[in-house]
Formats: C-alpha cells, sequence, structure tokens
C-alpha cells in the first residue's frame, strides 16, 4: 500500500489485529444468532459471550459477573463515571455537597465526564503530580475531603506511558474511609498496561476498571468494564437489560471472542515482550539523547510502561512538524493523544513542568509487537537527519 516497508511506532493510539483474534472474530460470526433468545442458535451464541466473558474475567482475576461488555474504553470510563453519578443523583436527588478527585491529566474520555458531573452539581477538584508524572498518596491525601465519593487515576499516561501506583492510591483511600465511615470509589481507565502488566484488579485495588480491546491487540468496537460489588451504577444506554441491565443493545459474540482471544494471547507473551520492548526502548532513548544532547524525555523512566517513550526536543521545529515529516519517510509517530485535537502543546508535558518548549516539541514513539532493532536505527537516523536540515 505504502511502497517501502512502514515503521509503525504509535501503538499507544491504536494496535494491529493480533492473527488469532481476527480469526477468532471470523469464526465466532457465524454465530449469527441472537444471544438474547431461547432456540438452540441463540443458546450457541450466547454460550460464546459467556466463554469469553469468563475468559476475560479470569485475567482480570474477578467474578465473570463483574464484567460489562461496551463498545470500548470511551464507553466503560462513562458508564463508570456518569452512571456513578447518575445513581447518586437519584438517591440524593442531586449532586450538590459531593465532591470528585480525577488525575488533571487523564485521558478526554475521563475528563469529558467530570465536566458534565460538574454540570450535574458534583465539586470536581484536579490532582497534579510530580516531576516525574507520579501522583503520591500524600498528594492524594491533601486533597481527600469527608464528603469525596470517587477518585479517578489513569493506570498509565496515555503520553508518557508513566505508570501510577494503584496500590497505594488504594491504600490511601481505604484508610480515609475508615476514618471518615464512608465509601469512596476508585476507577482507572487501563490503556494499555494490560499488554506489560498484570491486570488483577483485586490485587489494584479498584472498583471500576476499564479495559479496550483496540489497545490490546483485538478489534475495536469492543471493550469492557469492571464493576466491583461496592459500586452502583446507572445504565446510560436503555434497551433490553442486557448486560446485568447496564447496557442495553444486542452483545456481539463474535467481538468478544476476539477480545478473550487477544487479552489471552498478550497475557501469555507479557513478560517475554515486555523485556524485549524495554530494551529497544532503552536504546532508542539512549541514542537519541547522544545525539541531541539537548532532549528532555518526559517522565518517570522507572515507573514507565516498556514500550513508551516521550521525547521533547529543542529548537523552531515542532513535533507535529517532526512528525508529519518522520510520516513522509515512512516512519508513524504521534505527538500526543490522538483523541485530543486543537491542542498545540501537549497538556501532559507541560505539567511536568521546564521550559516553554518542551510541552510544543514533543514525540511519542510507542512501540509494538512488529518493532525490531533495525528499526530503531532507521528512525534514530531520519530524525537526526530531519533536525539538521535547515527548516524550509
Amino acid at each position: 500500500m505504502f511502497g517501502k516497508k512502514r515503521i509503525y511506532l504509535d501503538n499507544a493510539s491504536a494496535t494491529p489485529v493480533l492473527p488469532r483474534a481476527l480469526d477468532a472474530v471470523y469464526q465466532a460470526a457465524t454465530l449469527y444468532a441472537n444471544p438474547g433468545g431461547i432456540h438452540a442458535d441463540a443458546v450457541a451464541a450466547k454460550k460464546l459471550l459467556e466463554e469469553s466473558r469468563g475468559r476475560i474475567a479470569s485475567e482480570l482475576a474477578c467474578k465473570a459477573r463483574e464484567v460489562i461488555f461496551t463498545s470500548g474504553l470511551t464507553e466503560s470510563n462513562a458508564l463508570a463515571l456518569i452512571g456513578v453519578a447518575r445513581a447518586l443523583e437519584r438517591v440524593r436527588r442531586s449532586l450538590e455537597g459531593t465532591h470528585w478527585l480525577v488525575a488533571s491529566v487523564e485521558h478526554a474520555s475521563v475528563l469529558e465526564c467530570f465536566s458534565e458531573i460538574e454540570r450535574l452539581g458534583g465539586e470536581v477538584s484536579y490532582l497534579e503530580f510530580d516531576g516525574n508524572g507520579i501522583i503520591t498518596p500524600q498528594q492524594l491525601s491533601k486533597q481527600l475531603r469527608p464528603e469525596t465519593v470517587l477518585v479517578s487515576v489513569g493506570w498509565a499516561n496515555n503520553e508518557t506511558g508513566v505508570v501510577q501506583q494503584l496500590k497505594d492510591i488504594s491504600r490511601t483511600l481505604r484508610a480515609h474511609e475508615k476514618t471518615h465511615k464512608t465509601a469512596v470509589l476508585l476507577h482507572s481507565d487501563a490503556g494499555q498496561a494490560p499488554l506489560y502488566i498484570s491486570p488483577q484488579v483485586h490485587t489494584l485495588g479498584v472498583d471500576l476498571f476499564a479495559v479496550g480491546s483496540g489497545k490490546l491487540y483485538g478489534t475495536r468496537g469492543i471493550g469492557c468494564l469492571y464493576v466491583s460489588g461496592r459500586a452502583h451504577l446507572t445504565a446510560l444506554v436503555a434497551g433490553g437489560g442486557q448486560e446485568r441491565g447496564l447496557r442495553g443493545g444486542t452483545e456481539d459474540p463474535a467481538l468478544a471472542a476476539g477480545f478473550a482471544e487477544a487479552l489471552g494471547q498478550v497475557s501469555a507473551e507479557r513478560s517475554a515482550e515486555g523485556k524485549r520492548l524495554a530494551e529497544l526502548r532503552a536504546e532508542l532513548g539512549k541514542e537519541l539523547v547522544a545525539r541531541i544532547p539537548e532532549a528532555i524525555i518526559n517522565g518517570s523512566q522507572k515507573h514507565i510502561l516498556p514500550h513508551m517513550l516521550n521525547i521533547s526536543i529543542p529548537g523552531k521545529k515542532s513535533g507535529e512538524y517532526l512528525a508529519l515529516q518522520l510520516d513522509r519517510v515512512g516512519i508513524s509517530v504521534s505527538t500526543k493523544s490522538a483523541c485530543r485535537e486543537g491542542e498545540a502543546d501537549s497538556r501532559v508535558v507541560k505539567a511536568l513542568g521546564g521550559p516553554d518548549w518542551r510541552a510544543k516539541n514533543t514525540i511519542r514513539f510507542s512501540l509494538g509487537r512488529d518493532t525490531k532493532r533495525a528499526d530503531i536505527k532507521r528512525v534514530v537516523e531520519a530524525l537526526t537527519g530531519l533536525l539538521a536540515q535547515k527548516k524550509e
């Protein structure tokens, strides 16, 4: 399609579909009956749907009934956050007097939900992170109140790959609950973290955990939300009572089968693939800094997903300009989240501080299963070559 083989380093935006996952979708597509029916065809479709749910629940180390299928991460986040808000609104008749906490640099699909919560009357505060991109328990404790009902912190940042310590955040919330005798739910957008960290929800201490197939080498169009027994939601999509009454609409057993297959495969290969990509990422960072000494690698390099490198490059050439020029030579990268349009600077990198150019001149490299050592060499040569050119 493109002639010379392209190098795809934008896996944080979307991952290619694994052949086994695609095969699972094709095979399951023959079960076209509505899984809500009572005849043999419908029963077969329902069986496959529930087998897939069970496989995903096994990976999340939870009960199958705690897994709610959605259309992807965006809907999972909306069901979790707006679902809790509307459930509280029904009980209290208003969200006035409730307090909500969210990390200030969350994905747009999370932040937009909190904008809606504010419109409904809830008070929303924003958690800032330290210079390494970490939200500390101390920072969280300072902002918790007796009226706090929910805290939302993404497991790993979608621009820098910095991993938040959800266990520590959960422990802080549990201690707060004991003191104030009130429940505080913990929601997390998992993003790509399950590719390289075991997503066992009870170990992490989360109550609401959003997962998307399209970030995990599965097909787009499906995701799931883990809902603990502590969380009470109101459905956003009304219908026939599917998904425990939390998501109306006929389920798609084929997409569920592909999702389960993809998650199972990446889980089996998690350790080896994570180690391989960490070595390639380290090599990429080392080579770029050696050639561009003034460059800044953004975010903690200790607590980070193994496949992501976010770097700011000084000079008059913006990250967007460099990304477009790299695209011309067959290399796909990004500057920030693909879901946040209209922003010239990276708000994530801007929150880390430093010179003004740091947030404007960012490039996000997100490696994947197809990334080879030769690709790293080609990327370094291409980028340094572009920097050596005079800007047209």
